[in-house]
């Protein structure tokens, strides 16, 4: 019975899979999954999900075409009319179905055909785990090692003289019995530090932002699948850069300018002190609708170029579409493509270019 259920449970999710698949541009434009998110689980609705299984009549009931009527009679008259009423049967229902952070970044993963990440970085934070690959004389019953203990006492009575092989039978005394053992394996465990950067002067609008937080959502479960440990930093500009909370990144508005370089010169200065290249592995994704002061230019792109492209495994710069600014940055990056494996620039003009985004970014397997 118990393998019975456990095959339906095993079926259910896979279609529960294909259907989250099938819909994955409806749940990521719109950004579903977000407010729904627990501490590992993410609450999915999925209308419409039928599972195929057979309906019995009732006996004797008759079938196909049976009873009175004419041919091409319709079931009911279209033309009666009536006084709308409360209906007394069923109707359709959306089933809301939790899936796991992991399993959401699998399904990603396969829609968007995206690579494993290699980690490149080892952060000197050690965890322990115990391993079974000892043997001892004493121990819980439930750790008893069958075939050793078995082995031992039929070492003991051959060499006792009490073994009959006409009788072959085998009694294990306390003397004989073995036990699975573990002992502590340490080893240092691969960890990430994510660096969200986004421009709130204000030319950025409230649709902007939403983009913003949609996109970092995937990008940061993409992410958080391949490491034991996850850090991030948010960091918001105008002419000027400070390092916030989740909700003062998503939720602040400035009036004033924009200057990128005190962007990316905090996050080199957070870099060095705080997360050292040979120790993290680290990403940075910068979200701006490119608008940028003009002598600000060289400046921010010395600082990417010299200070932060030797440094991360991944540099994004995601150019959300805004009607106040100016878009130009994109221009300016995008030069050093070529030269930089670890620099990728994507543009997202509205909510359903976000999962094509995604894949720019995550594509490079880094």
């Amino acid at each position: 019975m118990s393998q019975r259920i456990e095959r339906d449970l095993q079926r259910f999710r896979k279609i529960v899979r294909g259907k989250v698949k099938s819909d994955l541009q409806k749940y990521v434009s719109r950004g579903e999954l977000i407010g729904k998110k627990g501490k590992d689980f993410v609450s999915i609705p999925l209308p419409q999900i039928q599972i195929p299984q057979f309906q019995y009549g009732k006996k004797n009931s008759g079938g196909v075409g049976s009873g009175p009527g004419q041919v091409g009679q319709p079931i009911s008259d279209p033309d009666q009319a009536g006084t709308p009423q409360a209906g007394d049967s069923p109707g359709g229902h959306i089933l809301e179905v939790e899936l796991s952070l992991q399993e959401l970044a699998e399904i990603l993963g396969e829609e968007l055909s995206l690579p494993r990440i290699e980690p490149k970085g080892k952060k000197n934070v050690i965890s322990e785990k115990d391993k079974y690959s000892t043997i001892r004389k004493v121990g819980p019953e439930s750790l008893r090692h069958f075939k050793r203990t078995f082995k031992q006492a039929l070492k003991r009575q051959i060499a006792s003289g009490t073994y009959n092989p006409m009788q072959p039978r085998i009694i294990p005394i306390k003397e004989d019995k073995l036990y699975r053992s573990w002992k502590t394996v340490q080893k240092p465990d691969a960890v990430a530090c994510i660096i969200y950067i986004m421009d709130v002067s204000g030319s950025m609008t409230d649709e902007q932002k939403e983009i913003v937080r949609i996109e970092s959502f995937w990008l940061d479960t993409w992410i958080k699948s391949h490491y034991q440990g996850i850090d991030r930093v948010y960091i918001i500009h105008d002419a000027v850069a400070k390092e916030v909370d989740e909700h003062t990144f998503y939720h602040t508005r400035e009036s004033g300018g924009t200057k990128i370089s005190s962007a990316y010169e905090l996050a080199a200065k957070i870099i060095s002190q705080r997360y050292p290249a040979s120790e993290w592995n680290l990403y940075i994704f910068h979200f701006s609708d490119g608008d940028n002061w003009g002598d600000d230019n060289p400046k921010c792109l010395d600082i990417l170029v010299n200070r932060l492209l030797p440094e991360v495994n991944l540099f994004g710069y995601g150019q959300v579409e805004s009607p106040y600014g100016s878009g130009e940055f994109i221009e300016h990056i995008s030069e050093f493509i070529g030269s930089h494996d670890n620099l990728v620039v994507s543009k997202i003009p509205d909510r359903d270019s976000i999962l094509k985004s995604i894949r720019e970014f995550l594509t490079t397997g880094r």
